[in-house]
């Protein structure tokens, strides 16, 4: 595939939030996710998906969403106490 339109059918957009390595790679799936969702709608609204297929192929790119944000620990912070204060392991 030309350099080009893979830019253009996978575009990233740049990253602002805080700069850690599952930040960034979490942003990265979560990009993909959209991208292949925006796909599926579209060929489900010119009929080449059935909305059935295209439900469960939302729901299978969602689970792997999930997975992946769970897997780089996304939301958890195992070393804030009660207070948000770093605890001293």
């Amino acid at each position: 595939m030309p350099k080009e339109l893979d830019f253009f059918l996978y575009h990233n957009n740049r990253y602002h939030g805080e700069f850690k390595p599952e930040n960034l790679v979490f942003n990265n799936n979560l990009q993909e996710f959209t991208q292949k969702v925006s796909f599926i709608c579209s060929l489900e609204t010119s009929g080449k998906l059935t909305p059935e297929e295209s439900y469960k192929q939302i729901k299978a790119l969602w689970k792997e969403l999930k997975r992946s944000k769970k897997e780089l620990g996304i939301g958890q912070q195992p070393f804030l106490g009660e207070n948000n204060e770093e605890t001293g392991d």
